[in-house]
């Protein structure tokens, strides 16, 4: 296909950004920045950068200067500088959240099932030779709160609801009159219902992009306000929670327990002592990286490529206001 000058870019080299180099190097011509080198050179008639993540330092988005669009394989753009490099004249693509929402949904299940059936404590018990010891609840009748009901909050609704789970959700938007009732929530409020809604969940579970507004939005005080059985499931953005606050709600037995799959810092302090309970389910960062997620991230960015090429109207550009809205 034609193609404009492209390069790649990735702050971190994990098996992840390779599996996206490769996918779209079966179709584009993309050299790889290296950032220790000189950039203008690099960069020289360069007119699409696709970055993993959204890391670049201004240096690099300076460097650019003939670069048009700045394609981000990721959906949450709270590490991207979309002001400055909007500012600079660049457009902005993502690839939304339908692009890793299926794998979201499974991960959410996933931790939901692994806490319910305590999996660390039945694992211990095999070990131990503790064999038919009453561990774990069934689904069935739980109640399931989607905070943010995007593509993500309602591929788990539809998995929810087939074990049985209520489900209700809160979202800034209103519920679309049309929608299936395999995802239809049982409840749908807006952020002046979340702390209500929170107290009589069984499971709350986050799917928002990380703002000002909803750093945080699990604090002390929404924490105090779960059922001590409760559990609390993070996929999204690890500074939507408090961390030290969940910290001294598990280890003070406060509720249930949690499964986190992003945190504030990462990689995490492993040693933290929270990381060490058998009711805290963590994984390191990688619930959205599915085979399928790539290929449908890759995809878009490719077809952007064609799209600036032929001078088409690009997918998934996003404005400065942005960045807001649900995984």
């Amino acid at each position: 296909m034609s193609q404009p000058k492209l390069i790649f870019y990735a702050k971190h080299r994990t098996d992840y950004t390779e599996a996206c180099r490769s996918e779209l190097q079966a179709v584009l011509d993309l050299p790889v920045l290296d950032p220790d080198a000189d950039l203008g050179e690099q960069f020289r008639g360069v007119e699409m950068v696709i970055e993993i993540g959204g890391h670049a330092p201004r240096e690099i988005i300076d460097a650019g200067e003939d670069v048009k669009l700045w394609q981000v394989i990721g959906t949450g753009l709270d590490n991207c500088e979309v002001a400055y490099t909007l500012g600079k004249g660049i457009a902005i693509a993502n690839t939304p959240g339908f692009t890793s929402a299926k794998a979201l949904a499974e991960s959410v299940m996933m931790y939901i099932l692994m806490l319910t059936r305590q999996y660390h404590t039945s694992r211990d018990n095999f070990f131990a030779g503790d064999f038919f010891l009453k561990v774990g609840a069934t689904l069935d009748g739980m109640v399931l709160g989607i905070i943010g009901f995007g593509a993500s909050g309602s591929e788990l609704a539809r998995r929810a609801k087939a074990f049985g789970m209520r489900i209700e959700a809160i979202d800034i938007r209103p519920l679309a009159p049309d929608m299936s009732e395999s995802i239809r929530p049982d409840f749908y409020g807006g952020p002046e219902d979340m702390d209500t809604m929170i107290s009589r969940c069984d499971v709350v579970s986050l799917h928002l992009h990380l703002t000002s507004e909803t750093k945080h939005i699990i604090n002390r005080d929404r924490l105090k306000r779960m059922q001590r059985t409760a559990y609390l499931i993070n996929v999204a953005r690890g500074a939507l929670v408090d961390e030290d606050a969940l910290a001294a709600a598990l280890l003070e037995g406060e509720i249930g327990g949690a499964g986190i799959d992003v945190f504030c810092q990462e990689p995490a302090d492993v040693t933290r002592p929270e990381y060490q309970l058998p009711n805290l389910i963590v994984t390191p960062h990688t619930s959205g990286q599915t085979d399928d997620t790539i290929r449908r991230r890759c995809a878009i960015a490719i077809e952007n490529a064609r799209r600036l090429v032929a001078e088409e109207v690009l997918l998934h550009t996003i404005d400065a206001s942005q960045g807001l809205g649900r995984f």
